[in-house]
């Protein structure tokens, strides 16, 4: 046999393989109807967040008996505050958590990684392995600031007292609290927020306000320059934590 017959004979061996496999798959398609990928909301990255390790400087949790804590994570100092469960949600559209009343399930701390609806659509939150690597580029806005003219304080989706001046964040799908690095693609500013809340959602008057990626307190937006403009294009990515020592 030739070189040039094996060569031919090699091909035609390929080919026929791959028509094999295509055919394999369009009878499958055929079978379930509709062919579709279906898509995650977020983006998880392979491996971990690169950039080494923030040092956190204090507890970061909201412990069992405790209503307040102060912590700092690379130069970036928060305040936390348990809110009174009667106040008023800052997202009201917030519906069920757990398929829960939202306060029972605050209440029962059955918040971190929970399902919940908002306006009858169901969403579900990534789980804390995923967040470890969860890296996402998008629109942010920014939310919260006319709280600050209510008689009553607002809080957030896991029961903590809402401040519109503190480095926090909404996102739909990270645990909650989760800690993120913003850098504003448009001038390259980054902070660092707490991911304490759940939002943004599609509004009745801006239905495309659903597809940003996160809401951050107006403090954040202030320093990552768009605060006047209202949204900006930037990266998020979760950072990993370190106790100080």
């Amino acid at each position: 046999m030739t070189q040039a017959n094996s060569v031919r004979k090699a091909l035609r061996r390929i080919i026929k393989q791959r028509l094999i496999f295509a055919l394999s798959v369009a009878s499958i398609c055929l079978f379930f109807v509709n062919c579709s990928i279906v898509k995650v909301p977020y983006k998880v990255v392979a491996g971990t967040v690169k950039g080494g390790y923030y040092v956190v400087k204090g507890a970061y949790e909201l412990t069992a008996g405790t209503t307040k804590i102060v912590y700092k994570i690379g130069g970036f100092t928060f305040k936390v505050v348990k809110a009174p469960i009667d106040w008023a949600l800052v997202n009201e559209d917030i519906e069920t958590i757990d398929d829960l009343p939202p306060k029972e399930a605050i209440r029962k701390g059955r918040v971190k990684t929970a399902p919940y609806t908002v306006k009858g659509k169901r969403y579900y939150p990534m789980s804390v392995e995923q967040a470890k690597s969860y890296e996402e580029t998008g629109i942010a806005s920014w939310y919260g600031y006319e709280t600050l003219r209510q008689n009553k304080g607002r809080m957030t989706a896991n029961g903590e007292v809402f401040d519109p001046t503190q480095m926090t964040a909404a996102h739909k799908y990270l645990p909650l609290p989760t800690h993120v690095k913003v850098t504003n693609l448009e001038n390259n500013r980054s902070v660092i927020v707490r991911v304490n809340d759940r939002g943004p959602f599609p509004s009745d008057r801006n239905p495309s306000s659903g597809n940003r990626i996160i809401d951050l307190s107006a403090g954040a937006a202030k320093k990552l320059g768009y605060y006047g403009k209202g949204l900006a294009r930037v990266k998020v990515e979760t950072i990993e934590l370190k106790g100080e020592g």
